[in-house]
């Protein structure tokens, strides 16, 4: 189709890194776009060009992670060349997978109109289907929730793996247990297909057994799709890299992304891809867009000092360039602990209000949502409004709540609410069950003249359990039981590790994917308990905290301070950045340090460097309390390894919030 293009001059519209990438010519390419070059600029702009050259609009294939980033650069392109959104192939791996299969998937065995189910249906199909192969699998308390199951097929199904061997190498905790998932999963499939309907791993394994096995239809994409440009490329996972490939039989493809910025490995993204593009794509041009028109030439020098310390045999050599004007130096600040950390926030955040700035400006990003429990809480108690753009406040988390539950109705028997909240995890086990639970133990209690929580571990008891329950209730009642004895003997910091020994260290592990991080979560509750005296202040201050209300207007949470986590934050920007808990063993955390990948940790921090626009701080705290243990910590080895030259450190006084340069 050949439209009218209003004319656009690339080389006077864009930098010379990115004209060189936007013009490129056919061929495969590569493009590492830094933090803040433009790369979605330059995607648009390469769409431009493959038009202004006589590529018909339904011979570009644009694909992206998001649908808001798809529907961004289609109609910034209508917007720029004229030709309708409507003419281009644009959008998710899953939404171009679903409109493929749509017109192809009988081929491969899927009625034409198979319906596509959400997490949630998914999960009840996979319960089922375990239930019916196994039916004593779920009741057993050391076998995963159908959540955790459901998790592990659909990593292991996004890296082309078995769930067999993801459930061997992953989840260690699984070990025996490989064989069984693998049937479990076998029946899914079966009782998906059975049913015509599918899941969002299903659009993109079915396109790619589409290309696999149906060649006439591989080569009709092939000639249809004369330029594949894929968005965010360091984050494709192992399927959607395969689906690519294939697609881009006569390489005409351009990968646009940052290997710095590669931080979801985690879930399935496979770094590999975007280091081995050149190997799968002989012939592939580089071009590395590294001005950055983001951040200040301080922060800039900082960013790279760390990428400077990853190896260099891993890595794409990069280093950014700022075109901003000379800024403030950014800032280090070691703090004696995490409410110390928090009180220097505070103050600096009122001083930059004091200055001029709006709330809406600040960001502060953290590794893990326990880092921001101090901070929380304080913001609370002086009604400062923010905003957590990466969850709930930490107090309002479902797994600290429950948690809380238990110590609560330790605490005070009486308490019905706590006791239903509990009980109510455990399978076949709703409100009116717990009720009835709770009704007969106070009745039995009462009559014998024994403690509630003794009663509970009685056998009697347990008789009023449902069969599905009984597996796991003594373990629970016997974690109740202690607590409650050993109120009024112990601090409350002893308690909750007393607590967290307890059933639901167990609980979460099956039925959580992330329990790992939950797990952080509760831990952090230890040092937290050990401010107050009695179980009673601490309830107290935990209810109060959790009953706080996350709900403000649509005006209120523009101009409010955020709150996120790193991950979350990726892709965003904010003159002022805080990134907090910068002491090794918690950014990197502990146990990444231990078992994990340490680069993948740097370029997280990497990331987070790289959101500040103008001023960045940096804090330490220097001592973490764990029960009546106080560690001093060391400040984060990404920290260490920069010269002190590139910030400027600040030192506070102890009791006040007034600090000074070193």
């Amino acid at each position: 189709m050949q439209l009218p293009f209003p004319i656009i001059d690339f080389n006077a519209e864009l930098n010379k890194e990115q004209y060189a990438a936007v013009t490129a010519p056919p061929g495969p390419a590569l493009v590492l776009a830094g933090a803040g070059s433009g790369k979605t600029r330059t995607l648009i702009y390469r769409v431009a060009y493959l038009l202004h050259e006589g590529v018909e609009p339904y011979q570009i294939l644009l694909l992206t992670f998001t649908n808001k980033a798809s529907k961004e650069m289609l109609e910034r392109v209508e917007d720029l060349t004229g030709v309708s959104r409507k003419y281009l192939w644009g959008g998710t791996f899953h939404s171009i997978a679903q409109r493929i299969l749509r017109v192809h998937g009988e081929l491969i065995g899927l009625k034409r109109h198979y319906t596509i189910i959400d997490e949630g249906e998914a999960e009840t199909i996979l319960k089922n289907v375990i239930q019916n192969l196994d039916p004593k699998f779920i009741k057993s308390k050391n076998h995963p929730k159908p959540k955790v199951v459901a998790d592990l097929i659909s990593y292991a199904r996004n890296t082309c793996c078995s769930p067999r061997e993801e459930a061997s190498e992953r989840y260690p905790f699984l070990e025996g247990m490989a064989e069984k998932i693998d049937h479990f999963y076998q029946g899914y499939q079966k009782a998906k297909l059975k049913q015509q309907v599918v899941d969002y791993d299903d659009l993109l394994v079915y396109l790619l057994n589409l290309l696999k096995e149906q060649p006439e239809i591989r080569k009709l994409y092939e000639d249809r799709f004369k330029h594949i440009l894929v968005d965010e490329f360091q984050d494709t996972n192992r399927l959607q890299s395969d689906i690519v490939d294939l697609l881009s039989g006569h390489h005409q493809v351009m990968a646009v992304g940052d290997d710095a910025q590669c931080i979801y490995t985690w879930r399935g993204a496979d770094f590999d891809n975007i280091m081995r593009f050149e190997e799968r794509h002989p012939g592939a041009q580089i071009h590395k867009i590294r001005t950055n028109y983001r951040s200040s030439p301080e922060i800039l020098t900082l960013a790279n000092a760390v990428l400077d310390a990853q190896p260099t045999s891993l890595v794409y050599s990069k280093e950014l360039r700022a075109v901003k004007p000379s800024g403030e130096l950014p800032y280090f600040v070691p703090v004696m602990d995490t409410r110390g950390q928090a009180r220097f926030i505070i103050e600096r955040i009122k001083g930059l209000v004091d200055e001029g700035r709006d709330l809406s400006e600040i960001a502060i990003l953290y590794r893990a949502h326990f880092q921001a429990m101090d901070l929380q809480m304080e913001l609370t108690r002086l009604n400062i409004d923010y905003q957590i753009t990466s969850g709930v406040r930490f107090f309002e988390q479902a797994h600290v709540k429950d948690f809380t539950a238990q110590l609560r109705f330790a605490s005070n028997p009486s308490d019905v609410s706590a006791f239903t909240r509990f009980v109510c995890l455990l399978p076949k086990v709703g409100p009116k069950t717990a009720e009835r639970i709770h009704k007969f133990t106070l009745e039995r209690a009462s009559k014998l003249e024994k403690n509630f929580c003794d009663e509970l571990t009685s056998e009697e008891v347990l008789k009023k359990v449902p069969n599905d329950a009984k597996e796991e209730w003594p373990s629970l009642a016997e974690t109740i039981r202690e607590i409650s004895n050993d109120i009024g003997e112990k601090s409350p910091g002893e308690l909750v590790q007393l607590a967290l020994d307890g059933w639901y260290s167990t609980y979460i592990r099956e039925i959580y994917p992330n329990w790992t991080e939950r797990a952080d979560d509760l831990q952090s509750l230890i040092s937290f308990a050990t401010r107050y005296d009695t179980m009673e202040e601490l309830l107290a201050q935990l209810v109060l905290l959790a009953s706080e209300s996350n709900e403000r207007t649509p005006e209120q949470a523009r101009n409010c301070l955020r709150l996120t986590t790193i991950h979350q934050a990726k892709g965003l920007e904010f003159p002022i950045v805080f990134i907090i808990g910068l002491a090794d063993g918690t950014f990197p955390l502990k146990r990444i340090i231990d078992t994990g990948d340490l680069e993948e940790e740097r370029r997280l921090f990497y990331v987070a460097v790289t959101r500040s626009m103008e001023e960045l701080y940096m804090s330490y705290p220097m001592l973490n309390q764990q029960g009546n243990q106080v560690m001093r910590l060391n400040p984060s080895r990404f920290i260490q390894e920069v010269d002190p030259s590139r910030y400027e450190t600040l030192r506070i006084a102890p009791s006040s919030g007034y600090y000074e340069s070193a």
